[in-house]
């Protein structure tokens, strides 16, 4: 009976003893990190002074946009250069028709050039100095790629004038002067000021579609007023001002009596009140000789 308490001790001991010799071990993730954490700093430090270097970068030229610190900024695209901040990737979207050598003359940019000393502003205005591209816009996606996006200007009519043929836009816009034939089937404006007014006249011509798909050009007068040539060689000749009032007038005729199908050379519309129409020049019927001339036709 005296080694019960023994007993108890021994096991209170026991217990302390192993409380002491169990802590609480760190987590797989902790050791983890603890391991790398030596690869993990130079990494931060890296990405945070590049944010640092760009921010800075572009404050500079924001407080002097005329250029007056160059010197600051060539340097600092010096240092991107040796952080390997240079021009790899060149991604472009939206061509279709302009040509690739005169987008790579407008940005001027090669592979291997900093990137901190593009300037995509600067690139956006030459961009868009070509005749196909109407806006542009440029992004730069550190650490080396160049985002271009172009929106294109619409073939729309083909113009012709003092003898050339070239494909505008709806605002008058050469766009090209060669490969008329590639855009297919488009509107023929003809002469001096049709560039400029041809696509009012086109939209008030489609809301008429007898009239429109018997019309094959457009020609402006005198830069004042249209005649329209038809397909058949028929000119209708349209009132300065009142376009839209005298095509629906001549859709109206067509529908009642086929103006547009018969032989004319002429329609004229100028005149509210009044239609004249000018038929083409039927030729001459033979010359038939007189009694006298045919009797001493057959004497001879």
């Amino acid at each position: 009976m005296a080694r019960e308490p023994l007993r108890g001790g021994a096991r209170e001991r026991l217990a302390a003893s192993s409380a002491r010799k169990d802590p609480a071990r760190p987590s797989r993730l902790r050791i983890w990190l603890k391991r790398r954490r030596s690869l993990l700093r130079p990494a931060l430090y890296g990405i945070a002074g590049l944010g640092a270097l760009a921010l800075l970068v572009q404050a500079v030229r924001a407080i002097d946009p005329a250029g007056r610190v160059r010197g600051v900024t060539d340097s600092f695209a010096g240092l991107g250069d040796g952080l390997g901040l240079t021009v790899q990737h060149v991604i472009l979207e939206g061509r279709h028709n302009t040509p690739t050598d005169m987008i790579r003359a407008a940005l001027g940019v090669s592979r291997g050039d900093p990137i901190l000393d593009v300037a995509p502003d600067a690139l956006r205005r030459r961009l868009e100095t070509i005749a196909w591209v109407q806006r542009a816009h440029v992004e730069r996606r550190l650490p080396g790629t160049l985002l271009i996006r172009i929106e294109e200007r619409r073939p729309f009519a083909i113009w012709q004038h003092n003898g050339r043929f070239v494909i505008i836009d709806r605002e008058g816009k050469v766009v090209a002067a060669d490969g008329l034939d590639q855009f297919g089937p488009l509107p023929l404006l003809v002469g001096a000021g049709a560039d400029a007014t041809g696509a009012a006249l086109y939209d008030l011509l489609r809301a008429e579609r007898e009239v429109h798909e018997r019309v094959q050009a457009m020609v402006r007068i005198h830069e004042r007023r249209w005649n329209l040539r038809l397909h058949n060689g028929t000119d209708v000749l349209l009132p300065e001002g009142a376009e839209g009032a005298a095509i629906q007038r001549l859709a109206e005729l067509q529908r009642e009596a086929r103006l547009l199908d018969r032989p004319l050379a002429a329609i004229d519309l100028r005149l509210p009140d009044r239609l004249v129409l000018r038929p083409t020049r039927q030729a001459e019927p033979a010359e038939q000789p007189t009694p006298q001339q045919a009797s001493r036709a057959r004497r001879g």
